[in-house]
């Protein structure tokens, strides 16, 4: 704004109006380039956006994003007591650098790359493990995608991440589809037997380009541990179902957009390091599958694909949306925002934090929800009502119930909550399904039940212990919804506990109520 000065020389011209602003915007903040950018896309007379989100929602939609619970009642009332300016950057940066983030993370990596399909050759707890390990860590996503697209599960130290190509059992064609998809935002599906029919720019091509460095690539369970080999021959050809002269093409290793990976010739019988040979993993002296992670994770649609993602998981839409249609025919609703992130997620070396927490701290995130005209989600004013994912419901419900012992839940919550809250293998859990199973799960199952028992600490047992209505309902609110009771409310609790004698009973029902509600379920 320093051209707008009043008591500045009033220049005219090239200067103060394009080239100080550029100058400027080079050493803008991203939060705050993100704000310029979304509100310079608004057409003119457009209704203006929402205002700021207060404190509580804030605090809720934060520690949802970042740490994938809700926080305590403690930790609510300690943010909304306290009066610094700085409290909202002090919070995101504190939730950044949490055990929580880790693990938060690591489930929303884990279905981004593994779709929630059942386990098979790597352990569940390894592969989490190493997840939440690698972002501890820090560890930047482009390592983190070269290790995974590397890994062929002999490495002892680096088993966990072959997980993505074991647990898809050897299918080609599936590891295509999903590396196109997951890392580089291009559903090809359609390109395996022709161009795609509604996406001019998706062709069999691309399709093959990448199945090329795949297709010599073997999966045995004979090999102890399962593992991968590759044979050091074999085309990548196709053929359009649509050809009506059925001319068969060839593919050599390579991105869309990015030239072929040259192949070198080698002297017949000098192909091998280990050659094939029964329940021998064959090795070959110059891989096909070696370069697909860096060819993948140098490619600039990979760090766009990744901002995309990210700016997807915290405003619950891309900027190309939906995120796996990257393409001409589908452009970014804001693309100066997508270019600007996609930039910086390069320049800040695939920092997954820094990109997050930039994010968190612009005014487009931290927008209200409260809005009363049409929400027009692609224009990024009002902040989105988004359905909290199974593994955050989850944690949400044991952290507001004051659950001893949260961690040793997990493996219930594994075995009996999540398939029920999950969506499917392959379904996106963004979307929100409520069914018959979900309501009877939480109004006769055991789980929740057992959480709104009495136990010393929980939020029933500390309900009990407490005199003043207008106290219960606080602690009630604050655990439940992160956020204090209105004047209504607390005259609700208070009709409700009146004349009861089994309180205990009574307290338990106040707190299912808050926690089945459309508020509890969802992010906003």
């Amino acid at each position: 704004d320093v051209y707008k000065r009043q008591d500045m020389p009033q220049f005219t011209g090239l200067f103060w109006f394009v080239i100080l602003p550029l100058l400027s915007a080079q050493h803008e903040p991203l939060h705050r380039a993100i704000d310029r950018l979304i509100l310079a896309n608004q057409s003119k007379g457009a209704v203006p956006p929402a205002p700021r989100s207060d404190d509580a929602e804030f605090l809720r939609r934060i520690y949802l994003d970042l740490a994938g619970t809700i926080p305590t009642a403690s930790e609510a009332r300690t943010f909304l007591d306290d009066p610094s300016p700085g409290k909202r950057a002090d919070l995101i940066e504190r939730l950044l650098q949490s055990r929580s983030f880790a693990e938060h993370w690591a489930s929303v990596l884990d279905d981004l790359f593994m779709d929630r399909r059942p386990e098979k050759h790597i352990p569940q707890a390894e592969w989490r493990k190493y997840l939440v390990d690698s972002l501890a860590a820090n560890k930047p996503y482009d390592v983190l995608v070269t290790e995974i697209l590397s890994a062929d599960g002999t490495h002892p130290t680096l088993r966990a991440p072959a997980k993505f190509f074991l647990d898809r059992e050897g299918d080609l064609h599936l590891w295509t589809r999903d590396i196109g998809r997951v890392f580089l935002g291009m559903n090809l599906a359609c390109c395996q037997c022709h161009d795609h029919p509604l996406v001019h720019s998706y062709r069999m091509e691309h399709y093959y380009g990448l199945f090329a460095f795949l297709n010599r690539t073997e999966f045995s369970t004979e090999w102890k541990p399962v593992a991968l080999g590759e044979k050091a021959e074999g085309d990548a050809t196709y053929v359009s179902v649509f050809d009506p002269s059925k001319t068969v093409k060839t593919a050599l290793p390579h991105v869309p957009g990015a030239e072929p990976i040259v192949e070198p010739t080698l002297e017949k019988g000098q192909e091998y390091r280990v050659s094939p040979a029964k329940g021998v993993r064959p090795v070959p002296v110059w891989s096909r599958r070696s370069w697909l992670a860096s060819s993948v994770t140098q490619s600039r649609q990979f760090a766009r694909t990744l901002a995309n993602r990210l700016w997807a998981r915290m405003l619950g839409r891309g900027l190309v949306h939906p995120v796996e249609f990257d393409h001409p025919g589908n452009p970014p609703s804001h693309p100066f925002v997508l270019d600007r992130l996609t930039e910086e997620v390069v320049a800040r070396k695939f920092d997954l934090r820094s990109i997050l927490g930039e994010i968190a701290r612009s005014e487009t995130y931290q927008r209200s929800s409260k809005w009363e005209g049409e929400r027009e989600p692609e224009r990024f004013i009002v902040a989105a009502i988004r359905p909290l994912d199974s593994e955050t419901l989850a944690r949400s419900l044991l952290a507001a119930t004051g659950c001893p012992e949260p961690e040793r839940q997990m493996d219930n919550v594994r075995r009996y909550f999540l398939p029920t809250f999950s969506a499917a293998p392959g379904e996106s859990d963004a979307v929100f399904r409520a069914s018959l199973d979900q309501v009877l799960s939480l109004s006769n199952g055991f789980l929740l039940r057992d959480w709104l028992t009495p136990r010393p600490g929980s939020l029933t047992d500390r309900l009990h212990k407490m005199e003043s209505v207008s106290a219960i309902a606080d602690e009630l609110f604050l655990s439940v919804l992160t956020r204090r009771p209105t004047t209504e409310e607390i005259q609700a609790v208070e009709d409700y506990l009146k004349g009861r004698n089994d309180r205990e009973i009574a307290l338990q029902e106040l707190a299912w109520a808050l926690l089945t509600s459309s508020e509890f379920r969802f992010n906003h």
